[in-house]
Formats: structure tokens, C-alpha cells, sequence
């Protein structure tokens, strides 16, 4: 379910108090400050639920989001949010560190304490908020890690998993697997805070205790790679390949089987998707790491009882009846 405001449907003198209402919603309550209020204001915003936590998306004309001091105690649900920015420059200020965040790029903040975030012109941006409590780390540990996030070896994983949840939030939270995808974007939180932190007794529990979603969200990530090997994954989590499969055997979960599986789901949904309806089969497979497509194909058909061309045509037939 979806909370979502789009100014273009309100006329121009509403716009400005129908920004501040529905961020009092979507995020922390603060001072909406728009940069040009009597010009062309227009936002989106959108707020998809994601188990404990949600995922917000804004993108606007130029804004600040001022929470003060003042606002910050009267708040008592303290709640972490992880934001990629997708359009300017993201500018944020709390607890005394500076930052400024180009496009593609993760901002951590503390929407329970005070700061101040804007963007200048059209601009955009996708977060994952998740409440404090919910990460099993110190306040101290995790603000401490909020201003570091970059030095983490975990950095690009969590940033792209953030970026992927807002671009397909409407897919993603519609999905059976929602809820596994909701608890493993808490334990890829708590992991990435505490690297960042870089405090050794938080960082090694946390690490341990979700290595196996750090694994399953790399493998994710490279699945277009036809290089990703187990011996590659390990190394990436700084293991051996014996304890790779043992921690995957405890899981009940056969790695390479896995890594097939997934990629054939992505193969099969950009067959069905109109976007892609041009793009040559053999294209797509190689996009998702298939080298053969003739390998591609015996797969394809061994998972889903057709062809890709089968799957493809049946598609269209249904988009175009005679």
C-alpha cells in the first residue's frame, strides 16, 4: 500500500502546504522550506511499506528540510534513514559534519535528531527509513557511523540495494518476498553502520550474524557478470570457499543453483516486459550473465516449460489480441 502526492494534480496556491503536510507523513516533522515558493513548485512523493520500515522517494523543486533542535525532543521514535540521491546535489548538515552528495550517492541521516537537508533546482531522492530499534546497535554507535558511511567496504553493496528498492518499490513491495527482502535490508543497514563505525566488538557480531545477506545481496548485484564464481564471492567476503558452502549448506541453499535461478527470474521478466520487447533474446541473456545462448535457452526451458521465444510470443499475443 502507497502514500503518494503529486502536486500536478493540485493547483499552483495549494502546493506549497500539501509539501509540508504529507512530509509531516512521510518522514520526520520539520520546516518544509521551498526554494522559489512563489514560483514553480512541484513535488512527488511516495511512501511504500517495507515490513517495519518504508521506503520514501521525493523528487521536487528546490527544497530544505529544516529540523531543529526544538522539533528533535519532541520526537520520540528515533528512526535511521539510508538515501541514494537520484537527481542534484543532496546537502546535509547534522551534528556538526558537512556533507554534500552528488547523484548515485548514500546519505545517512538521523531523522530523529536535528538537521538540515536540501537540494537546489529540480531534484531528487529515494531512502529506506528504518526505526533505531530495529537495528540492535547504540544510538551512539550508529550516529557515529552516519557521517562515515563511504570508508565501509560495504558502501557500494548497500548503496545499490537502497537504489534498487526505490526504483522498484511498487514491484519489490508488492512481492510475495517482500518481507524477506524487508529483513534483509535491516541486517545490510546494521552491518554497513557498524563497518562504519568502526567499532571492533559491534562490527565483528554484526558482520557475522549477516554474512549469509551480504552474500545473497552481492550475488544480486554481479548476477549480470558471467565472471561471478563462488572462489570471486568468497574472496569478496573474505572467507574460504569451504566455509562459503558450509555457510550456504546451513541455509539448505545450493549457491550455483541459486545464482541460475535468480538470473533466469530477471531473464524472464525482461522478456515480458514491453521495454524489451525489441531487444534480441540472446542480448537479454547475456545482460544477465549467460554466456551460450543455446544454455540459456535448455535452462530457460527446464525452469518455466518454454522457450524463451515461446514466452516471448505467447507475451505479445496477450498485449495484442487479433
Amino acid at each position: 500500500m502507497a502514500y503518494v502526492l503529486d502536486t500536478g494534480t493540485l493547483p499552483a496556491t495549494d502546493r506549497v502546504e500539501a509539501v509540508h503536510t504529507a512530509m509531516l507523513y512521510a518522514s520526520a516533522p520539520c520546516h518544509v522550506i521551498h526554494e522559489d515558493p512563489d514560483g514553480p513548485v512541484h513535488a512527488r512523493l511516495e511512501v511504500w511499506d517495507l515490513g517495519d520500515a518504508n521506503i520514501f522517494t521525493c523528487r521536487s523543486s528546490g527544497l530544505r528540510l529544516l529540523r531543529t533542535a526544538r522539533l528533535a525532543r519532541q520526537d520520540a521514535m528515533p528512526v535511521v534513514s539510508l538515501a541514494v540521491q537520484t537527481q542534484g546535489f543532496g546537502r546535509l548538515d547534522q551534528y556538526g559534519h558537512q556533507q554534500v552528495t552528488p547523484p548515485g550517492e548514500l546519505l545517512g541521516v538521523d531523522l530523529s535528531g536535528a538537521y538540515d537537508y536540501s537540494w537546489s533546482g529540480d531534484g531528487g531522492a529515494g531512502c529506506v527509513q528504518i526505526p533505531l530499534d530495529r537495528l540492535d546497535l547504540p544510538a551512539d554507535t550508529v550516529r557515529q557511523a552516519l557521517g562515515g558511511l563511504r570508508h565501509s567496504p560495504l558502501y557500494r553493496l548497500v548503496t545499490a540495494h537502497v537504489a534498487a528498492l526505490a526504483r522498484d518499490r511498487a514491484r519489490i513491495t508488492a512481492d510475495p518476498a517482500a518481507v524477506a527482502v524487508a529483513t534483509a535490508t535491516v541486517d545490510l543497514t546494521r552491518a554497513l553502520l557498524a563497518s562504519a563505525a568502526r567499532t571492533e566488538r559491534h562490527t565483528r557480531r554484526a558482520l557475522a550474524e549477516t554474512l549469509l545477506t551480504r552474500i545473497r545481496a552481492y550475488v544480486r548485484h554481479h548476477l549480470a557478470d558471467p565472471g561471478l564464481t563462488p572462489a570471486r564471492i568468497a574472496a569478496a567476503h573474505n572467507v574460504s570457499l569451504r566455509q562459503l558452502y558450509k555457510i550456504c549448506a546451513r541455509a539448505d541453499l545450493s549457491l550455483e543453483q541459486w545464482i541460475i535461478t535468480e538470473r533466469l527470474r530477471g531473464a524472464r521478466h525482461d522478456l515480458l516486459h514491453p521495454a524489451h520487447r525489441h531487444r534480441p533474446i540472446a542480448a537479454i541473456a547475456h545482460s544477465w550473465g549467460f554466456r551460450d545462448p543455446t544454455h540459456f535457452t535448455r535452462r530457460f526451458k527446464s525452469r518455466y516449460g518454454v522457450t524463451p521465444t515461446q514466452l516471448r510470443r505467447s507475451s505479445t499475443e496477450a498485449r495484442h489480441p487479433h
